[in-house]
């Protein structure tokens, strides 16, 4: 037997298995997901499903609305937004996009490979003030939601701007945006104003083809079960919706849950993460707190450019925090509302006019599952602005986007001016603001 021969007989089986491989992920598949694989998707917070796009892509084009938040998107009690929808049939299922974590910049970039999917349509935003430190997006915590598929998807699709520019700057600045060499590069070049050569294109173009494979066939995989949770909690709920029914349901849950501590916080919660050690550690902790000057107003800006290109009609919502934790801890609420100020200015002068501001209700009673989550009373208040927002028709948009909030003086900056709405055919109108802000 030749050498040759032996060689063959030894490498050709590994030679073909990895050309059927490239080709098998080369080769543009597709798959149609059964309603109950795109339910359990859309209530299981997996960070496969965040990091994809055909899951998403599929699930959007029907009945479900995205619900882009973090950590309180998890807490499902019977009031939470995905077990109402459940319970009375509503026109809508809310897909709930991020978890423990999940902020602006990482939103922005999951929101890449579902751009078609919010032309023209409606979406809810949980805006969390916590989000904005002083260093915004926690590194660790972005490398959870992030994909090379995201990026790649930015940049083909990617037109020299201020905010294309300022996107790419930021992801530079997470590990994860480096962890490619061909991305890492591929992001420089865009971060410099400079257009991709026609050979990144068609290296990134190969990769993303490899990657949508990936994603079609293995996201799904071992997704996390809530589907049985949020029918359990359904069961807990009158059949007939009315707001007093929803409410005594509430203040039931609230009192049943709440019986081991002074902060209302749920007893579960209050056992394994505030014990008597951590409670004396953290009282007065968080009196230096500020949430005034963060890089985070700038990514928040990214999702606000994306919503307005792709023409999304925008509910955001603005919780508060537990009003009994925030006087033990000494945050201050003048701080406070004074970020809750800074962030509404941004959504308004812009045009961003759906918003609900329930940051000064953390003191009502149930309103706050723990420390900074909503809870029962609290998903009901959210529940009364979904609930009509849902049920109107799409809105036509009328966005400015200004790109002085992705400046350093807006990050920065402190005190905002109040703005004055005029109400018009039942939409508010709030004057431009140019950009001539100091």
């Amino acid at each position: 037997m030749s050498n040759r021969r032996r060689l063959w007989q030894i490498f050709g089986p590994v030679i073909c298995a990895v050309l059927l491989l490239i080709a098998v992920l080369l080769f543009p598949w597709d798959r149609t997901y059964s309603a109950n694989s795109i339910f359990e998707a859309a209530t299981s917070q997996s960070d496969r499903i965040f990091k994809g796009q055909r899951m998403k892509q599929e699930a959007l084009a029907g009945k479900y609305v995205p619900f882009f938040g973090s950590s309180e998107l998890s807490r499902m009690d019977s009031l939470h937004p995905s077990v109402l929808a459940y319970k009375y049939n509503r026109n809508y299922t809310p897909f709930l996009l991020g978890g423990a974590g999940s902020q602006s910049l990482a939103h922005f970039y999951g929101m890449q490979g579902i751009k078609s999917q919010l032309t023209n349509k409606k979406a809810v935003v949980i805006i969390s003030p916590q989000w904005f430190t002083k260093k915004g997006q926690d590194k660790n915590a972005f490398s959870l939601y992030y994909s090379n598929l995201q990026a790649i998807n930015f940049l083909l699709d990617a037109k020299d701007s201020i905010a294309t520019r300022y996107a790419a700057r930021r992801l530079l600045q997470m590990p994860s945006g480096k962890s490619s060499e061909t991305v890492k590069y591929a992001l420089m070049t865009v971060a410099s104003g400079q257009p991709l050569s026609e050979s990144q294109k068609l290296v990134l173009q190969t990769r993303r083809r490899m990657l949508v494979n990936e994603d079609t066939f293995f996201s799904t995989f071992q997704l996390p079960d809530c589907v049985n949770k949020i029918k359990a909690q359904a069961k807990l709920l009158p059949d007939k919706y009315t707001i007093n029914g929803l409410t005594k349901v509430a203040d039931a849950e609230g009192s049943l849950h709440t019986t081991n501590n002074k902060f209302a916080i749920d007893n579960t919660f209050f056992k394994t993460r505030l014990n008597e050690k951590e409670l004396k550690k953290l009282k007065g902790s968080q009196k230096h707190f500020d949430y005034t000057k963060s890089v985070e107003y700038s990514d928040f800006e990214l999702m606000l450019k994306q919503f307005a290109h792709e023409h999304t009609d925008v509910l955001f919502i603005i919780p508060p925090i537990n009003a009994k934790w925030a006087k033990y801890t000494h945050l201050s609420n003048k701080m406070y509302q004074k970020s809750v100020k800074k962030i509404k200015y941004q959504l308004a002068s812009q045009g961003f006019s759906n918003i609900t501001d329930l940051s000064k209700d953390g003191g009502k009673k149930y309103f706050m599952q723990d420390t900074i989550h909503l809870g029962w009373n609290g998903w009901i208040a959210v529940d009364k602005a979904v609930k009509p927002f849902m049920q109107k028709s799409y809105s036509n948009t009328n966005y400015r986007i200004d790109n002085y909030f992705f400046t350093r003086n807006w990050q920065n900056r402190t005190k905002v001016e109040s703005i004055k709405t005029v109400k018009l055919s039942n939409k508010t109108v709030v004057p431009s603001t140019g950009s001539k802000k100091k």
